[in-house]
């Protein structure tokens, strides 16, 4: 059995854990917080460029053709995936990374069918690790990232589609939901083979024409889309991290009752003990 300076060194140190689980929820919090507004406020840019950019594609009678708006054969696959740059937020990264690794066994037979673009350094290092193939990787993003900290990563992973050397493009990250819920998302970033342009009615004339419109807007709405999803990522960071230390301050608070439950039993019964010695003292001096 532990002895009394044992279980009150354990009670010191775990209060001691208690007070950095407790501060770094509050920051995660605050940190939420923004990150919230500015996935909003991005997302209602994004469905504004959505429209105008279905609207440019249902011109026509949608003879207006671009190669981000056609599916080829797949002789190769992108996936963008996002991570963090640390631990400490629970399964975050570890339901990404799992995630990508069963897709990539079940749809792939080798590295030469598949690339890999990640934020993050959690997922970099899991990569590099199993010497799987990474075209590109950003990391130590700031926790409220501009377009400017991922608009080369974007950029490249257009690019490698827009050049033909993958044949479609996969984004893997954790959608935010809820303070306490996030959804694992796989979403087809291109070919843009799901946009919709059926309810589009309205009628633009283009100087200069459709055609050099789209060429122009579309790797600008994809890379808009990659990095709306960043932002929708780095909320659910920060609420899966909040929630990981709120839950460890719970469990150091349950931790710090049973020792000190513990303790006084302890203390109880050396107590006892002393007093049953000085009672046997005594009658054996009678």
């Amino acid at each position: 059995m532990p002895s009394m300076r044992d279980i009150k060194s354990r009670i010191t140190s775990t209060k001691k854990t208690r007070k950095i689980t407790k501060a770094m929820e509050m920051v995660s919090a605050a940190k939420l917080n923004r990150a919230q507004e500015n996935a909003r406020s991005y997302t209602e840019y994004t469905d504004k460029l959505q429209d105008v950019v279905a609207g440019i594609a249902a011109g026509g009678g949608g003879a207006v053709k671009h190669p981000m708006l056609d599916s080829r054969p797949v002789k190769k696959t992108g996936y963008l995936v996002i991570t963090a740059d640390r631990g400490l937020a629970g399964a975050y990264n570890n339901n990404v990374l799992k995630y990508v690794q069963e897709l990539i066994s079940e749809r792939h037979k080798s590295s030469e069918e598949y690339t890999i673009i990640v934020v993050g350094k959690m997922g970099l290092k899991h990569f590099n690790k199993r010497h799987m193939p990474v075209a590109a990787s950003v990391v130590g993003l700031p926790d409220q990232p501009s377009y400017d900290d991922v608009k080369a990563l974007a950029k490249k992973a257009v690019d490698l589609f827009a050049s033909e050397e993958i044949d479609e493009l996969y984004m893997i990250y954790n959608h935010f939901i809820s303070a306490i819920t996030q959804q694992l998302t796989d979403v087809k970033l291109l070919p843009l083979t799901d946009l919709d342009t059926s309810g589009q009615k309205l009628n633009y004339e283009y100087e200069p024409s459709a055609e050099e419109v789209l060429e122009n807007l579309l790797p600008l709405y994809a890379e808009g889309l990659i990095y709306g999803a960043l932002l929708d990522a780095k909320a659910a960071e920060h609420a899966a991290r909040m929630t990981a230390m709120k839950n460890s301050t719970d469990n150091a608070n349950e931790l710090i009752s049973q020792l000190e439950l513990s303790y006084n039993r302890a203390r109880q019964a050396a107590i006892t003990q002393e007093i049953s010695e000085i009672v046997g003292g005594a009658a054996a001096l009678d």
